[in-house]
């Protein structure tokens, strides 16, 4: 009886089977590996992000620029609904400011690129006061005007320094650095002096 040409010493047969490759890497370590990966990519994303996002500086300095303006203009037309004399002084000062302030801003930001005179139209119409405006009308109505004058101003210069301070945090411009650190030191007495009459008449 002949053996069965098909059946082989299992030593042959180890002997031909191709070897099996040794994994180049632990797969824990390829875990580890891969998830310091992944929290790499999601921190370098983050602070892209973080760089791409929000209000360029142009914009923030054209924000600034309008938003002063439209306040000069809030604070003069006030004038004649201001019945106390005590805010009625303050709010001179604030305007002398305002128009000083405006007047001086414009070398900083033609340094910068920016002509006051040629705002960007969405931001000028964003910056136009209307909320604001129809807000002193509904209050001179209600004969409260001098204590609504006071809180909303108040509010507004605060996010006039805020901005200031986005702005000097960003800018290599000295002269830009220049004008807001003395528009800001300028800005301190009025904006107290407004908080302190919204704090007595509230």
């Amino acid at each position: 009886m002949q053996p069965d040409q098909n059946e082989y010493p299992i030593d042959y047969l180890n002997q031909i089977a191709p070897e099996q490759k040794k994994p180049l890497m632990n797969s824990k370590v390829l875990l580890v590996i891969v998830g310091i990966g992944a929290i790499l990519a999601a921190v370098v994303g983050f602070l892209l992000l973080i760089n791409s996002g929000g209000a360029s500086d142009s914009q923030k300095l054209q924000t600034l620029s309008a938003r002063m303006q439209t306040l000069e203009k809030i604070s003069k037309s006030a004038e004649r609904n201001i019945k106390s004399s005590t805010l009625r002084s303050t709010n001179s000062t604030l305007s002398l400011f305002l128009t000083n302030a405006n007047r001086d801003i414009a070398t900083p930001l033609k340094n910068n690129g920016i002509k006051t005179a040629n705002l960007d139209k969405t931001i000028v119409k964003k910056e136009d006061g209307a909320k604001v405006t129809t807000t002193l009308e509904n209050a001179r109505l209600n004969a409260v005007y001098d204590r609504t004058y006071a809180r909303e101003m108040s509010f507004q210069l605060d996010t006039v320094a805020s901005l200031m301070k986005q702005i000097y945090t960003t800018t290599k411009s000295k002269s830009l650095k220049d004008f807001l650190l003395s528009t800001d030191t300028n800005l301190k007495p009025i904006r107290t002096q407004l908080a302190d009459f919204n704090a007595v008449n509230s």
